[in-house]
């Protein structure tokens, strides 16, 4: 680590945490186990060095929010329109897409049909994960119908690609006091069992709606036990993190596990403590497609190498 790492007071071993708002990317490489932050680039630089790795490259999406109309974007499906155009643009087509959770705004059929029809035209396969929007309706029917087939509990499963194991949590059920997510004890246990027969080499990625670390608990911006979940995870050299529901990129970097959570495609919500409380938050319209977007991230075999790049819909 060069003296400029220690600069601000803050060994990277320990915590790293960034912020990234309009138009540009950060390229995140892990070797060794060790995460290490390359710099905040611009989109086209970013894509080029994603697609220079010539690996595992998959999408992330977040936050849809489709039925939303409020002042804050009076047109959620349109923006998710304009999300999906920009990943049907990418130089590098992505293996497949992630989810990462409230879907629809009110849970209703109709609005995961709009979700499903603009999503599709990706022409990915999407694996999804539930956000607390997507769970309003009675047993969570439509949710689980079309998007938890296969699955077990409330929606929990694991999946191989590329070398990569990729885990998708449920932390939206039972909710905690001031809204902080819950894994529950089956889902831990089932967790504990998923990874045990992994090679500590292998890369694993989890992915969740509400973050798995503590971002801000006053606005119920964490999940309970994930400190439990990760320390599951400790024996592995690779470990990324991917939650959404903040609508805001954040990033944090403890040991082997890189934290990062996405950008929205319908609205923005303020920064931990600078606001009574979050929600949608309005922006002026030249804003608010700065603090829109999608995620590209890439795995280099055989090195732990990882780049996270935020696109945001307009730079």
């Amino acid at each position: 680590m060069s003296e400029s790492d220690r600069d601000d007071g803050v060994s990277r071993r320990r915590v790293l945490e960034c912020m990234t708002w309009a138009g540009t990317g950060v390229l995140w490489t892990i070797s060794g186990g060790v995460p290490h932050a390359l710099g905040i680039m611009g989109e086209a630089q970013a894509q080029q060095a994603a697609q220079q790795t010539k690996s595992l490259t998959f999408l992330q999406l977040s936050d849809s929010h489709v039925g939303f109309d409020k002042p804050a974007n009076p047109n959620a499906l349109g923006t998710l329109e304009e999300a999906v155009a920009k990943v049907n643009a990418l130089p590098q087509k992505p293996a497949f897409a992630i989810h990462t959770g409230d879907i629809s705004h009110l849970s209703l059929e109709s609005q995961f049909d709009d979700a499903d029809r603009v999503i599709s035209q990706t022409r990915l396969d999407v694996h999804y994960v539930p956000g607390e929007h997507d769970f309003l309706d009675p047993d969570q029917k439509f949710y689980r119908e079309r998007y938890g087939r296969g699955s077990k509990g409330a929606g929990w499963y694991s999946f191989d690609a590329n070398g990569v194991h990729f885990v998708g949590l449920v932390n939206v059920v039972d909710l905690k006091a001031g809204g902080l997510g819950n894994l529950g004890n089956d889902q831990l246990e089932w967790l504990q069992d998923d990874v045990k027969h992994l090679s500590a080499s292998t890369p694993i990625v989890l992915f969740a709606h509400i973050p798995l670390w503590t971002v801000y608990p006053d606005w119920g911006w964490g999940t309970q036990d994930g400190a439990q979940a990760l320390s599951y995870l400790k024996r592995f050299g690779s470990v990324t993190v991917l939650n959404g529901h903040i609508h805001q990129v954040m990033q944090k970097v403890e040991g082997n596990v890189t934290f990062h959570t996405a950008r929205s495609t319908a609205f923005p919500q303020p920064a931990p403590d600078t606001a009574p409380s979050p929600g949608p938050m309005k922006v002026p319209d030249d804003q608010l497609r700065t603090m829109l977007g999608i995620t590209d991230v890439t795995f280099k075999q055989n090195e732990q190498r990882l780049a996270i790049i935020d696109s945001p819909l307009k730079t």
